[in-house]
């Protein structure tokens, strides 16, 4: 066979065999899964996981693997908590007491992979916790009634006066006014202070008042944010004064709110909010600081 004739047909069977190759990829992700994660350490801060490592789908054109640390929050969108190119890594910053969906999945130049399955893992409890009784089983009636109980889950006496709770929820329709009540507690209600903080988001509609040069002709701004818009805060409840000794709890503390107008309140978009159920439970959707340090609960777990 002649020279040209042989080197032509080498390069057509190179040349299909790169397009196999890529017609291969093209169907479906170039790395395989991560295996699913292992919990190797639990600590009320952090957790240390490890993996299964991937491998290309077609060898031959391997570049090195990077793994992402995710939280599924719903159709293709995660949180993201780390990344490394081991297949084991510790995780810092986490909230201590709160439950997390963690999920592993491989990226590379050139190549990525399906997520693995995830690990559902409850980080260890941190110096204190929040227990969770909802009393209202109409989320959508004018009031918002649970009750909230601190326990003392460290080793050490706890300082109340250095201890912040806050029940995260949505203002719906920029409707920000709430009233706190506390009708009853076990350490009594003049040793409680509750406040309402909302963050309605920054700056307004074009068109209002400031929106045009001095001078101009303007016309009055709808009310901002629109109707419909939920403006996310919380109540936060701290204490006057008060000790828990290791496994003392402050029991139970009786909390009901409303606007001001009695209008209804939708409470199942709130964060912090977990259908009645007649049980208490420990709700990681409540967060607890201690002088400042998120002992407890991560509304974005």
């Amino acid at each position: 066979m002649p020279a040209r004739r042989v080197t032509a047909t080498i390069a057509l069977a190179a040349l299909a065999s790169l397009l196999a190759v890529n017609a291969a990829r093209a169907d479906g992700p170039a790395i395989s899964t991560p295996g699913t994660p292992t919990v190797v350490v639990n600590e009320p801060h952090q957790l240390t996981l490890n993996w299964t490592p991937s491998t290309w789908v077609e060898p031959g054109t391997e570049q090195p693997i990077n793994y992402e640390v995710q939280v599924p929050l719903g159709p293709n969108t995660y949180r993201f908590l780390g990344s490394t190119t081991d297949t084991t890594i510790t995780l810092t910053d986490l909230a201590p007491g709160t439950t997390y969906r963690i999920g592993i999945a491989a990226r590379a130049l050139g190549g990525y992979s399906d997520t693995s399955p995830t690990t559902t893992v409850r980080t260890a409890a941190g110096r204190a916790t929040v227990s969770y009784l909802n009393l209202d089983w109409s989320p959508t009636n004018n009031q918002i009634q649970h009750l909230l109980k601190v326990t003392n889950t460290g080793t050490a006496p706890l300082d109340l006066s250095t201890v912040q709770v806050r029940y995260h929820l949505r203002f719906e329709g920029g409707n920000t006014s709430l009233v706190p009540h506390c009708d009853w507690a076990a350490l009594g209600c003049d040793r409680i202070r509750q406040t309402v903080q909302f963050f309605v988001p920054p700056g307004g509609p074009p068109g209002g008042p400031s929106g045009g040069p001095p001078g101009a002709m303007t016309t009055p701004a709808p009310p901002y944010p629109a109707p419909g818009t939920p403006v996310p805060g919380w109540v936060e409840l701290t204490f006057t004064d008060g000790t828990l000794a290791p496994g003392q709890s402050t029991g139970p503390i009786q909390l009901r709110h409303h606007r001001h107008s009695w209008s209804d309140i939708d409470e199942r978009d709130d964060p912090s909010w977990l259908a009645a159920t007649g049980q208490w439970t420990e709700n990681d959707r409540i967060t607890l600081d201690v002088d400042g340090v998120r002992e407890f609960g991560d509304t974005y777990s």
